[in-house]
């Protein structure tokens, strides 16, 4: 008999995730005031040898997605922070669709599982990406956006 325990289905608490979803589309506003160009990217240091570049992917009427990326000088690419972000301007609010090269969470996964996805694992990248949010407009200095077309 085994002894894996299997935990009870989680509940996303939805207003939680939107409350964050709405405060990242905020801060993602902060930083890149042309969400209205197609294929603009935005390069800023935040740190000696540390530098983020955002890159506007695809821009539809409703919505626009977004690659946000952590470029560290000796640091491998598999460990450098990769986020595929989808802002919704009419619920303004931003969605991470994709974290590492996974995509597509469900608001909830049993536990254990073959991917050892967390319970909550949406409501954790959506987290994440607030805090990293954060991070970029603690550090960020009004000289460092470098804006590309």
């Amino acid at each position: 008999m085994s002894n894996t325990r299997i935990l009870k289905k989680h509940v996303p608490q939805l207003a939680t995730l939107h409350a964050v979803c709405e405060a990242n589309y905020g801060r993602l506003l902060r930083l890149l005031p042309d969400l209205d160009q197609q294929k603009l990217e935005y390069c800023f240091s935040a740190g000696k040898g540390m530098s983020y570049r955002i890159q506007i992917q695809l821009c539809e009427p409703y919505t626009t997605t977004v690659e946000m990326r952590q470029l560290t000088d000796g640091l491998p690419a598999y460990l450098q922070p990769v986020m595929q972000i989808r802002l919704y301007h009419d619920a303004r609010m931003a969605e991470v669709l994709g974290f590492q090269h996974m995509g597509k969470f469900k608001p909830s996964y049993p536990y254990p599982n073959s991917l050892m996805h967390q319970r909550n694992e949406k409501e954790l990248v959506n987290h994440f990406l607030s805090e990293w949010l954060g991070f970029c407009l603690r550090h960020l200095s009004a000289t460092s956006l470098d804006q590309r077309g």
